[in-house]
């Protein structure tokens, strides 16, 4: 069997403080990747020095590595499509520029896409580290609190059940098929980049993911998108906060996808689309009812919970008190 090619495609802005470490475990894969693309965004920092250096090393071990320095700043997730546009592995692996990589991360994601060539998106759980790169003592999957009912559902080929509840792949640690790209660019307004693959590619066909933790994901203040365990205080606190901007600003990114779909040329198009736009009509049903007095508010929320709306679009019990709760 021919071996698949595999590009690593990493976008940077202002990262040299914790650059070295991810390049150096990129060269240290127990299976070196054909093709390394880097987008820098305009940074003002050491990183295009650090950059150019990583290149050269690369490019020793016969790796074909790239550095595109945008001439402005585009943006994480402009850059980001426009770094995958020059990819040309047949699978393309996501990497942020603060981590750390375990060095059979390449090898063990390439085997499960060399063995089933219906995989189109595998992603893995992370270790959470902190700036100096030390254990917080909890996992990605534990931080997002996924259940095991969730991680059935997806291996079982129902992901997309999982993805209209919430947001459960981080970019950092996926890999997908060079297909996608064409599929999923360009992202739709108001969806991070990794949100809509996740949710393109459940709606298209199969995903899966890997349980043990093959990067490191470093926590700190520059992250553009973090991850921390919540508290119950933090829970608490999040039950009372008002949400009717965000709900409705959700039931905007729905219809985009809503959208997307009903004009995707596959199968299961105008099913996933119709999935989709039940879940918005829940949502806009949820903006309502927050504009209404506490007492009046109960009704409408019986009926959503009857017809199983907030458990399968949100966490069920919890979704109920925050809409009783919350003021807006």
């Amino acid at each position: 069997m021919t071996q698949i090619r595999l590009s690593i495609v990493m976008c940077t802005y202002n990262g040299a403080a914790h650059l070295q470490p991810q390049l150096e475990s990129l060269l240290m894969q127990t299976r070196l990747p054909d093709q390394i693309v880097i987008a820098d965004d305009g940074s003002c920092d050491a990183s295009v020095e650090i950059l150019q250096a990583f290149v050269k090393q690369a490019r020793a071990k016969g790796i074909d590595a790239q550095l595109h320095c945008n001439p402005r700043n585009l943006g994480y997730v402009e850059n980001f499509s426009s770094a995958l546009g020059r990819a040309t592995g047949d699978v393309l692996f996501l990497c942020d520029q603060d981590d750390v990589w375990r060095a059979d991360k390449l090898v063990l994601m390439a085997a499960r896409f060399e063995g089933d060539p219906q995989l189109l998106l595998l992603h893995s759980d992370a270790r959470l580290v902190d700036a100096r790169g030390d254990g917080l003592g909890c996992s990605l999957f534990e931080a997002l609190e996924l259940t095991v009912q969730e991680k059935q559902a997806i291996h079982q080929g129902r992901a997309f059940e999982v993805v209209l509840r919430r947001s459960f792949v981080t970019g950092a640690t996926a890999a997908f098929r060079r297909q996608v790209v064409g599929m999923m660019l360009p992202v739709a307004d108001g969806w991070i980049h990794d949100e809509w693959l996740a949710a393109v590619v459940a709606a298209s066909g199969r995903m899966d993911f890997i349980g043990q933790p093959l990067i490191d994901y470093r926590q700190h203040g520059g992250n553009q998108i973090g991850m921390s365990k919540r508290t119950l205080a933090m829970k608490w606190r999040d039950l009372r906060l008002p949400r009717n901007q965000q709900l409705a600003a959700e039931a905007i990114r729905l219809q985009r996808l809503e959208d997307f779909l009903l004009q995707a040329e596959t199968d299961c198009a105008s099913e996933r689309a119709a999935q989709v736009r039940h879940k918005r009509v829940h949502f806009e049903q949820r903006v309502a009812l927050g504009r209404l007095p506490w007492l009046r508010r109960l009704s409408p929320i019986l009926k959503e919970a009857r017809a199983g709306c907030y458990r399968r679009y949100g966490t069920g019990g919890r979704s109920i008190l925050r809409d009783l709760l919350r003021h807006d």
